[in-house]
């Protein structure tokens, strides 16, 4: 056969037993949703397999003699597992000509999942690790074989780094992908990083709220160390507990200054509610709520009054 022959060959569609297809060891996506299968699975039963499979073709020789015919899976996975819930005993595919290498098979498998956006952010950096790792890649390779940037494949793989808790988060869908750079700004912290973890999943923190606190957690956390005594370290403890929320004490040589973090317009009207409430208790700490009178707590007059409630809760009435 000639180059137009071979070429048309390879690119013919067979049709193929399910059970002589085997999957494909390299494929990168470890999860497979199974409503999404159940669901493709009925598509397949009322309209059949509308993409075939990639295939490779191996003979292999029987111990009793002869010649056993295997494929192997090079692309398609998710349609063959759909297909056998649908119950096909055939399935459409394309026989890729030669021998297919193992990096062709990874390579191949990570386009293809890529190209449906169908990878979770963790099997997507361990299939570009691997491709690193195990078969010599740099990052800028790997970037023009999928036809992505040097720094996304870079800042994939680097969240492998994170702590497996937080990538189990992640496979969860519990925090975003844009999560894990801030949480990679406090690597080399593992406390801090825990701390801001938590926040981002119990207070729902966006990613820019989620990197100014890292931001300001790397900046100054140093000074807890060296320069803080214990006395405010734990001044600042009790505080933080009270109020939910970051509590730095600055101590001058008079006096000095606490500040409290905040995240959103919510959250400061929340810390301002606590605040007010903390100093009516501590003005009236032994005074029951029933036995208290209201002209014994506000002795203005009306047009002190009048004055007074427009600036009531003002931010700057506040010295946090």
């Amino acid at each position: 056969m000639n180059d137009s022959e071979i070429k048309l060959h390879g690119d013919s569609i067979f049709w193929i037993e399910v059970e002589k297809i085997r999957p494909n060891p390299f494929q990168p996506r470890k999860e497979f949703d199974e409503r999404a299968l159940n669901s493709l699975a009925e598509s397949i039963r009322q309209y059949g397999v509308l993409q075939p499979l990639v295939v490779t073709r191996k003979e292999i020789e029987k111990p009793e003699g002869g010649i056993a015919v295997a494929y192997e899976l090079i692309a398609g996975e998710r349609r063959l597992r759909a297909s056998k819930l649908a119950g096909l005993s055939q399935v459409p595919a394309i026989i890729r000509e030669g021998d297919a290498t193992d990096k062709m098979k990874l390579e191949l498998a990570i386009i293809e999942n890529l190209q449906r956006e169908d990878l979770n952010p963790i099997d997507r950096a361990e299939a570009f690790r691997q491709l690193c790792d195990t078969f010599g890649y740099k990052a800028h390779e790997v970037a023009t074989k999928i036809g992505m940037s040097r720094e996304y494949v870079s800042n994939s793989i680097r969240i492998l780094n994170l702590p497996s808790y937080i990538l189990d988060s992640l496979r969860k869908r519990e925090i975003s992908e844009g999560h894990t750079r801030p949480l990679l700004m406090l690597i080399d912290r593992p406390d801090e990083q825990e701390v801001l973890f938590k926040d981002i999943v119990a207070r729902r923190l966006t990613v820019r709220e989620s990197e100014r606190a890292a931001r300001h957690v790397a900046t100054d956390r140093v000074r807890k160390s060296s320069l803080i005594d214990p006395e405010l370290a734990e001044a600042e403890e009790t505080l933080a507990q009270k109020f939910g929320t970051k509590v730095e004490i600055q101590k001058r040589l008079e006096g000095g200054k606490i500040i409290l973090d905040y995240f959103s317009a919510d959250d400061l009207k929340v810390l301002l509610a606590k605040l007010i409430q903390e100093q009516i208790r501590t003005v009236m700490p032994e005074v029951a709520p029933q036995a208290i009178n209201p002209a014994f707590i506000d002795d203005r007059n009306e047009k002190d009054k009048e004055n007074d409630e427009s600036d009531l809760y003002s931010v700057s009435n506040f010295s946090l």
